[in-house]
């Protein structure tokens, strides 16, 4: 078992045995993975904001949220969005691994998020504003704190290891499961529930992020709005969501009897150290940190059946990664898709929301298709899936999130270790 348990440089093997999703794409990873292979886009009007009021009047919202059949209906009330779709991922994915036996001591929680509990502070500023100070909700600040969701679950399960929050916006869902890994990797834990989650759906941010031109402005045909990699792209259609795996290693989840849907084989994360919301000229973060992830798993870039791109559909990042896998495959890349064309931009959520996506991929041995990609980009010479899913080879995958601040994360992850 020592051989099979161990990684390339000695150190335990870490598994998935559990996934859970909220998206907009589907609340479990069936509906999810039947909506990205049908390459289904979620854009709509929006049903949180009033769409009069904001220059974009559409994005891809989770749709059926029932929180009350997770948590009471106080707890609800105390939780901001954000937090209930992170907390209702956790539990879907602790579910699917079943009995964890495990110390609480031992089980640690590792949670991104970009802005946290933002639709609660911007309430309760108008409220302050229009009210006063004494109307101010007692329970602003629990809810609005980025650490609330890591705090939630924490709490819930009765873990008292690690709780940990990590923002580095769009790069935070990967990130989470990076660390997650290395908690488990480095003997800190011996369970982890990581993910990412995310809920910016608010007047004031849709207004920053059109005002930026980041985001797209087709208001007459938002269906057709998030195209990654396609020549016509104009900018993110913002999305909310959560998703959350359970790691451990794989001798325990062995031992337990556990089915390993997974492995986190390799972990790269660095810094543009370039601009506050550009990527680096050429991709040259880009480059390192997924060189980074293939040198930790050990693997040639020729070992990597498909690349998850962060693939925004904004014209200067989706050149940059297309021009970053060039350099990293050798001018040929593997497969490459972009899930945000169906569940457009879930930013802190994304990374986990995609890494699942991934590993459901890898199991099925079919790579999505990009989502509204209908005319080629001269400028990007990856080999973009599109039209129809592509059946795949090989047992190991590349999931890129890229953030505002230069903030880089790759996760190489590969299909089940089998004895």
């Amino acid at each position: 078992m020592t051989g099979q348990a161990q990684d390339h440089l000695g150190r335990p093997r870490v598994v998935v045995t559990g996934m859970g999703v909220k998206s907009p794409a589907g609340n479990d990873l069936d509906t999810f993975w039947s909506t990205l292979l049908a390459a289904e886009s979620q854009a709509a009007t929006w049903t949180q904001v009033d769409p009069d009021r904001v220059p974009v009047k559409f994005g891809c919202e989770v749709k059926d949220l029932d929180a009350g059949a997770y948590l009471n209906s106080k707890e609800v009330r105390r939780q901001d969005r954000v937090a209930l779709m992170a907390f209702m991922s956790a539990v879907d994915a602790a579910k699917q691994a079943g009995d964890l036996g495990a110390d609480p001591a031992r089980c640690g929680v590792v949670v991104g998020t970009g802005v946290g509990g933002l639709q609660t502070l911007e309430t309760q500023i108008n409220l302050y504003q229009e009210k006063g100070a004494d109307r101010v909700s007692p329970f602003l600040v629990p809810m609005m704190m980025t650490n609330a969701s890591a705090g939630l679950i924490s709490i819930q399960f009765g873990w008292t290891g690690p709780s940990l929050c990590v923002t580095t916006a769009c790069a935070a869902g990967s990130n989470a499961l990076g660390e997650g890994a290395r908690l488990i990797r480095d003997g800190s834990a011996d369970v982890v529930l990581a993910g990412g989650t995310e809920c910016a759906i608010t007047p004031t941010a849709i207004s920053a992020f059109a005002r930026m031109t980041a985001l797209s402005t087709r208001n007459d045909d938002p269906k057709r709005a998030s195209r990654p990699f396609d020549a016509g792209r104009d900018g993110f259609v913002m999305g909310e969501g959560a998703g959350f795996v359970v790691l451990e290693t794989y001798e325990r989840a062995l031992a337990r009897g556990a089915t390993i849907l997974g492995e986190i084989a390799g972990y790269g994360r660095n810094c543009d150290a370039y601009h506050i919301t550009s990527p680096s000229p050429g991709g040259a973060g880009a480059v390192a940190c997924m060189t980074q992830a293939l040198e930790d798993a050990g693997l040639e870039p020729s070992a990597i059946s498909h690349v998850n791109a962060h693939g925004t559909s904004t014209p200067p990042n989706d050149a940059a990664e297309s021009e970053a896998c060039q350099k990293v495959f050798g001018g040929s890349t593997p497969p490459v898709t972009s899930t945000k064309g169906v569940t457009g931009h879930t930013i802190g959520a994304a990374g986990a929301i995609e890494a699942i996506a991934t590993l459901l991929a890898l199991r099925e041995r079919t790579v999505p298709p990009v989502a509204n990609y209908e005319v080629p980009d001269p400028d990007i010479s990856a080999d973009i899936v599109h039209g129809s899913p592509r059946q795949i080879e090989g047992d190991a995958a590349l999931s890129n999130s890229f953030g505002f601040g230069g903030h880089n994360a790759s996760l190489v992850l590969r299909l089940p270790v089998t004895a």
